[in-house]
């Protein structure tokens, strides 16, 4: 734990109430593997998009759901539940309801090796549990998507009309892995 981080409720609510842009991509950056909690098999789902959008981006999702596991996702083995692992990941994707939240990230810091971070998705928050991971030195972000971070950062999402609020003359620098795919990499 870091000595100088609060971990009273106040303290909590003040850290995540906006993320830096920087912090945020260099999260995104240092990601390579992801425990998504929650993954959908049905592609109109957000679990299933964001599943499907990290896993094209370069980062190893495994996709962790007990109704679906035994079977596959995009070609990815399904897992139960976190404890199921075959390894460590850096991230662990909460993509459940918040009332979820909690148990799981208590499962997340049971795990042999912790991971770096734990991510809430859009809509899940949960003070006290981030406040255990914190304890325990994993770095947390909520109601945030790392999908959305993703686009936003890379400038995918102003090629769709959305604002992106990243105003640059420079053209985005495109991926090498396909069309329209760009990097969260600085400009």
């Amino acid at each position: 734990m870091q000595p100088d981080l609060d971990l009273t409720p106040e303290g909590v609510a003040a850290r995540h109430a906006r993320y830096a842009d920087a912090d945020i991509r260099a999260i995104l950056r240092d990601t390579k593997t992801i425990a998504l909690v929650g993954a959908s098999a049905n592609p109109a789902r957000p679990s299933y998009i964001v599943f499907k959008y990290l896993s094209e981006r370069g980062f190893d999702v495994i996709p962790i759901n007990p109704g679906l596991a035994g079977g596959s996702l995009l070609g990815r083995p399904v897992i139960a539940r976190l404890s199921e692992l075959s390894g460590p990941v850096d991230m662990v994707e909460i993509f459940r309801n918040p009332a979820a939240a909690g148990p799981l990230v208590d499962e997340a810091l049971q795990l042999p090796v912790l991971p770096k971070l734990i991510w809430m998705q859009l809509g899940v928050r949960d003070d006290v549990a981030a406040a255990r991971a914190e304890a325990r030195g994993v770095r947390v972000v909520m109601n945030r998507c790392p999908k959305i971070e993703y686009g936003r950062l890379s400038g995918e999402i102003g090629w769709t009309g959305v604002n992106s609020r990243i105003l640059s003359a420079k053209k985005p620098r495109l991926d090498t892995r396909g069309v329209q795919r760009l990097t969260i990499e600085e400009r």
